[in-house]
């Protein structure tokens, strides 16, 4: 808080107590003139009579014990402009010991799942649902409920592994995140020509039909450029992340245009680390449910 805003605070807390002090002592004394506690001489249909009765002594104390009370709270608690408080309590150092109370409580839960590998893990029905759940929290966001993914986001329930199916490097995945970056290749390829040329060959490499010749041309255009990711034959690299291009999966899509727009503007897909969102034990768990979306019979 600047020195400004923390001024503005006190000032508005101190008017406050003070008009509250003054205002219980002006009205709670009587002063000269003031008409008898019996009456005000004020009445109204005959034997309707206005009295003026001061509040008891113990009713007005009470307040003044709320108003101590608030300056002694002020003085334990955080509230009085920038002081924090002689109780040293914080809203941030609440969280930060309810936060280590839950995870101290999902350790000893999860204690028996403790460094496993997550292929010896997605053998425990139980741990499975446990990594089920955690997944629908925290994965389902981009990979769906059902883990099928989207255009754009991984589908985890197949067995097309775009930087490798290993358990360990899943778990690796999960725990590091990924950066998988298709850089632009417009100004590269020259001619729009070419890059349609490229991406019918890309095509090809899948099986799917063609004009023979633009695919030829496009050959060279791939074998120049993107062979270098993609490899002379489009396998693609697990180590570097690069995309199996002669199977039947595509992250962004197989029409000419999706295909046409990933090489002139490029992708730039990226999954997040998780390991210090759900610590060690409970990505191993999301690790053994996605593993056994794709081994059902391990």
């Amino acid at each position: 808080m600047s020195p400004g805003w923390s001024g503005y605070v006190i000032a508005i807390v101190v008017l406050n107590i003070v008009g509250a002090v003054w205002l219980l002592w002006w009205t709670g004394r009587r002063r000269a003139g003031d008409p008898s506690a019996e009456s005000t001489s004020h009445y109204w249909d005959g034997d309707i009579t206005e009295y003026n009765n001061p509040m008891p002594r113990w009713w007005i104390n009470l307040f003044y014990l709320t108003i101590l009370f608030a300056i002694a709270y002020l003085a334990w608690y955080p509230g009085f402009g920038a002081f924090s408080g002689r109780g040293g309590w914080s809203s941030a150092g609440e969280l930060a010991a309810d936060q280590a109370a839950a995870e101290k409580l999902l350790a000893s839960h999860f204690q028996k799942f403790s460094q496993q590998p997550i292929d010896v893990i997605a053998r425990d029905p139980q741990a499975i649902a446990t990594g089920q759940r955690i997944f629908a929290n925290t994965c389902a966001t981009c990979h769906g409920s059902d883990a099928r993914g989207g255009k754009g986001f991984p589908n985890l329930a197949d067995d097309k592994w775009q930087w490798g199916g290993a358990p360990e490097t899943i778990l690796q995945t999960i725990q590091n995140g990924r950066q998988a970056a298709m850089p632009p290749f417009a100004m590269a390829l020259g001619d729009p020509s070419n890059v349609t040329a490229t991406a019918i060959y890309v095509q090809s490499l899948s099986g799917m039909k063609v004009d023979p010749l633009m695919a030829s041309i496009g050959k060279q255009s791939f074998s120049g450029i993107c062979a270098a990711c993609h490899g002379a034959d489009g396998k693609g690299n697990p180590a570097i992340g690069s995309a199996n291009l002669t199977d039947d999966y595509w992250l962004y899509g197989n029409g000419i245009d999706d295909i046409r727009a990933a090489i002139e503007h490029g992708h730039n897909g990226q999954m997040p680390a998780h390991k210090a969102i759900l610590g060690e034990t409970r990505t191993r768990l999301v690790g053994a449910y996605v593993y056994s979306l794709s081994h059902p019979n391990r």
